[in-house]
């Protein structure tokens, strides 16, 4: 199979570029810029995955592009698509939002190289799974929910009586929708308690 996606590359010419990959490759590029762009970094704030998001893409959609073009079982397609989709970093820790929109990528690229279907097609699919990544990152299916520590000074308000009295205080200071609150270590010395507080992002 690697002799066989060699020669295919040797062989690749430009009157070989046919308006179908012309039009795969331009959905592709808008969907991952969009994806990129206007959902991930709206959320997250990390420019600097940007390119790991791009390089991903653009190299699974061409490999998968050209080995579609060779005969090759579905055994090997699927075995191409782990090997990407489970690639880590060692050197830095990537979280698994960060881990999901980059298999998103691959998938993107994986999906519009090898589809045979029309030009609308693969606007659908694309635009299918951009919308539902849009509709469950911000809290339009299943409002997320957030853990944050904090360290109270009234530990007195830690009472089981007085939990609604203690929510309503942290709800004033945060301005967060607090659903939830778990008492962690309490110092009197201190006067201070920890606090786990459970809260929806708006």
């Amino acid at each position: 199979m690697i002799m066989q996606f060699l020669q295919l590359i040797g062989n690749w010419t430009w009157e070989e570029v046919n308006p179908v990959f012309i039009g795969k490759l331009t959905i592709d590029l808008v969907s991952v810029f969009i994806l990129s762009k206007f959902i991930y970094l709206k959320k997250h704030f990390r420019t600097d995955l940007f390119l790991t998001f791009f390089s991903f893409n653009v190299i699974v959609f061409f490999i998968s592009y050209l080995l579609n073009r060779v005969d090759m079982s579905t055994g090997a397609a699927f075995g191409l698509f782990a090997i990407f989709s489970m690639l880590r970093y060692r050197t830095e820790g990537i979280s698994a939002v960060d881990m999901t929109y980059l298999f998103l990528c691959i998938a993107l690229g994986l999906i519009l190289a090898v589809s045979t279907g029309s030009f609308f097609e693969h606007l659908f699919l694309s635009g299918f799974i951009l919308g539902m990544t849009y509709l469950l990152e911000y809290g339009f299916v299943a409002r997320k929910k957030c853990k944050i520590s904090i360290v109270f000074e009234k530990p007195e308000l830690v009472h089981p009586n007085k939990k609604a009295e203690l929510i309503s205080e942290l709800q004033n200071r945060t301005g967060l929708k607090i659903f939830q609150v778990e008492v962690g270590d309490i110092d009197y010395l201190k006067d201070s308690v920890i606090l786990q507080v459970h809260y929806e992002e708006a």
